[in-house]
């Protein structure tokens, strides 16, 4: 299986812990929030990765290197403008089109986030369903909202706290969740993306859906999930692994929240 890494923001967030080094340096508990995520992923059978870079470039190449990819095929879309998440999977779309396994979605998935998503569900219930892409999502407090059907499809948008509905199709009574930087996608949207530039892959998911394709949101409260775009997100994650706030289990040697 196939899976982009984004992770060619600048991490202005994170400062000053990014002023020498790309947020996917960053570590979270000893360990770069790259090698969580590449880790992560290559336990739900991912061997494959295309990752964006741009801020210390070089940094990021140079670390793979010095690590054997860990283990996994790796290939880079360098982006000398930042093209956010929609034109960066439309600048490494080749890499999941030059496939014999096309008919297989693939995975995309932030740098800076760590979760127990459990990706083998989310596969299999986005191909249960048919979508053309499925975002992971919690009820939770956030800065934007995403709005969804009874069915978890997707119908629109919502910036904060009791502001105005934006609605692509007809939705009655929408569930506003938060999206947790997890999709899985089918091939057939990097034909679908209309977009130029730099774009926002929701502003692309919220056109489709307009247009009556299937944008599905997977239910992912029971997980644990924590945004590290924030130094004090990247602390609170440390003492929970410390502290063992939540179970833990091991793979491929590296210590990660079950």
């Amino acid at each position: 299986m196939k899976a982009m890494v984004l992770a060619a923001g600048l991490g202005t967030r994170l400062r000053p812990l990014t002023n020498d080094r790309p947020k996917a340096l960053v570590e979270v508990g000893g360990r770069t929030m790259l090698e969580i995520t590449l880790t992560r992923l290559r336990s739900f059978g991912v061997d494959q990765v295309i990752i964006n870079v741009h801020h210390f470039a070089d940094m990021v190449v140079d670390y793979l290197k010095e690590n054997d990819n860990f283990g996994m095929q790796i290939e880079f879309s360098r982006e000398e403008e930042l093209l956010d998440t929609g034109g960066g999977l439309k600048k490494a779309a080749h890499f999941f089109l030059d496939s014999s396994a096309q008919s297989e979605p693939f995975i995309l998935h932030n740098v800076d986030l760590i979760s127990t998503i459990d990706l083998y569900r989310m596969v299999q219930f986005h191909n249960q369903r048919h979508a053309l892409a499925t975002l992971a999502v919690q009820d939770r407090e956030t800065s934007r909202y995403l709005l969804f059907d009874r069915q978890l499809e997707l119908c629109g948008r919502r910036s904060g706290q009791g502001q105005a509905l934006e609605t692509v199709r007809v939705c009655e009574k929408p569930e506003a969740l938060a999206f947790s930087g997890i999709h899985i996608v089918s091939l057939r949207l990097l034909a679908l993306m209309t977009e130029e530039g730099a774009f926002s892959i929701i502003t692309s998911y919220l056109r489709l859906a307009s247009q009556g394709e299937r944008i599905q949101g997977f239910r992912s409260d029971e997980y644990y999930w924590r945004d590290l775009g924030r130094r004090e997100n990247v602390a609170q994650a440390e003492k929970d692994l410390e502290n063992r706030a939540i179970p833990e289990i091991q793979f491929s040697g590296l210590r990660y929240p079950s």
